[in-house]
């Protein structure tokens, strides 16, 4: 296999975790939206921990990215 191909991939797999990161942010606001229309009263204290979830999972990402593209240009 040449080089080439093989950071290709390498990179490809890197970023599977993309998919995850994308269905935990959907989970993160479909659950402060839930939250929020059952009880309006809760949406500032539960805003802050939405954020910071959301900050962790994106932060996944970046990961993910980040070495997806060490793969390909390092």
């Amino acid at each position: 296999m040449e080089v080439e191909a093989a950071k290709l991939i390498g990179a490809g797999l890197a970023v599977i975790g993309l998919g995850g990161v994308g269905a935990g942010i959907g989970n993160i606001f479909a659950s402060m939206i839930s939250s929020g229309a059952r009880n309006p009263g809760a949406i500032p204290q539960v805003q802050l921990f939405m954020w910071i979830g959301f900050a962790l999972v994106e932060a996944v990402a970046l990961y993910a990215l980040l070495i997806s593209f060490l793969i390909l240009f390092g």
